[in-house]
């Protein structure tokens, strides 16, 4: 079966590229594992490190891996297909984090346990299978958020970062959108119909979450100054890079 072609936009590929390079994100014999939950960031983030994987001047290697937390109604298990048309390693985890949710959180938000419990198994596949890069799919909006999140409730200037290493010192993280603008990749899903899965977790709709307070808050704030997301970027530049500091 042939590999479908997938042309990129330049709104998307000028981006991508700028922050891998300014940020030193891949290097000559990476062994880049990439998350994937299904959704459209993450989805588009592989078409554009499969692009860079054919276009850069070093080589390394791309698999991908999805955390299946069991929840109702997620059912991430239709992206094996996806991901066979491209012929990409693909491993799949399951854990009932919800469940293990209600016997060991204390104290701690659901949105917060889940992601902690996420990135371990992410960590353990990657050690398992030998790579050491885990890529995100978080984008410059994310990052933004997470910003005012951090600001408003802790009184820290602290984000995600672009590129850092694990606390055990084994595996590089990079976000290579950490450019990008969600509405771009929202738009490059739709136009190549990218086969989405809609994130089921029941603690995402119980009620409005603080970063979708915030994201609304931009967004409306962004009408009123324009080059507002492109500030922010100049704002949390120094904040991005642990590695190459």
């Amino acid at each position: 079966m042939a590999t479908p072609r997938v042309v990129l936009p330049k709104l998307l590929v000028k981006p991508v590229g700028r922050a891998i390079s300014d940020f030193g994100m891949i290097k000559e014999g990476d062994k880049i594992l990439l998350a994937v939950s299904g959704g459209k960031d993450s989805l588009s983030l592989f078409h554009l490190l499969r692009h860079f994987q054919r276009h850069a001047p070093i080589h390394f290697d791309l698999g991908v891996v999805t955390i299946d937390p069991q929840v109702e109604g997620f059912e991430p298990q239709a992206l094996e297909v996806f991901f066979k048309q491209f012929d990409t390693p693909y491993f799949f985890e399951e854990f009932p984090i919800l469940e293990q949710a209600k016997e060991s959180m204390k104290g701690d938000s659901y949105c917060s346990f889940c992601a902690r419990i996420k990135r371990g198994l992410m960590y353990k596949v990657a050690r398992r299978e030998g790579y050491n890069v885990l890529a995100l799919g978080q984008h410059l909006d994310d990052l933004s958020e997470s910003l005012m999140m951090s600001m408003c409730h802790n009184g820290k200037i602290q984000t995600m970062k672009a590129h850092y290493i694990n606390d055990s010192k084994d595996l590089r993280i990079i976000r290579p959108m950490a450019y990008v603008r969600e509405r771009q990749l929202a738009d490059f899903a739709q136009s190549i119909k990218l086969p989405v899965i809609a994130d089921s977790c029941p603690a995402c709709f119980t009620m409005p979450t603080e970063r979708d307070h915030f994201k609304q808050w931009l967004l409306a704030e962004e009408k009123r100054t324009p080059n507002l997301y492109k500030n922010l970027l100049s704002a949390m530049r120094p904040l991005l890079d642990e590695v190459n500091d």
